[in-house]
């Protein structure tokens, strides 16, 4: 199972670009791509949240809140994957694992509405025997259901099922789902490193995951 943003994709350049455009719409002043990168890591209903307060916590205003994110929905629609880039080694990884037939799933917090698509016009989406998306369950990462989820359609046990991602969010979901997790150090934790999270391995890029993979 591997992530989206951040794993595979670096999409905050598509993120800040529609993040701005709904706070110019509201008269409010653009955050920098490094503010918006730290925001970044819990679903866009959460992004759409720090940007109006301009912090990782805090409530705006409800009424406000609903409007701006609706407005990030039809904005972020039309420049989804326009600047998104695959990171390195994610294609040579992703190919590497074909040729052992693992079977590969994407999970991600992203809605479907803009997942598949990205996925497409990445040039990836063949690699995927399906995606679990934002709103495929009823729950999304941190919790573990996307991650059971995808194991039993895959008739995988969750401990020879492993989750290779890049924040808080997929270390926790894979422990509490009981697989292994191997994290990238690239992606959008939140600002923080990731490398004080419990997890199993490290991994420098997804080519470097698959000799470890491949490996055991």
């Amino acid at each position: 199972m591997i992530d989206l943003d951040g794993t595979l994709a670096d999409t905050v350049k598509d993120l800040a670009a529609a993040t701005n455009l709904m706070l110019c719409e509201l008269g409010r002043a653009p955050l920098a791509e490094a503010r918006v990168r730290a925001f970044v890591g819990k679903g866009i209903p959460m992004l759409v949240k720090r940007a109006l307060v301009g912090a990782l916590e805090g409530e705006p205003d409800a009424a406000e809140y609903e409007r701006a994110l609706a407005r990030y929905f039809d904005i972020y629609e039309k420049v989804n994957g326009a600047q998104a880039t695959l990171y390195p080694g994610v294609r040579e990884g992703l190919d590497a694992l074909a040729h052992t037939c693992f079977p590969l799933v994407c999970v991600t917090n992203k809605a479907e509405r803009f997942a598949t698509p990205l996925l497409q016009r990445l040039g990836i989406e063949h690699a995927f025997e399906f995606v679990v998306a934002g709103d495929t369950l009823p729950k999304r990462k941190p919790d573990p259901l996307p991650l059971t989820y995808a194991c039993g359609r895959l008739a995988i046990a969750p401990r020879d099922m492993l989750m290779i991602g890049d924040s808080l969010n997929d270390a926790q979901a894979a422990r509490a789902a009981g697989c292994p997790v191997f994290c990238v150090p690239y992606g959008y934790n939140e600002g923080a490193d990731v490398r004080g999270l419990d997890v199993d391995a490290i991994v420098d890029t997804l080519f470097e995951a698959t000799k470890l993979i491949t490996k055991s």
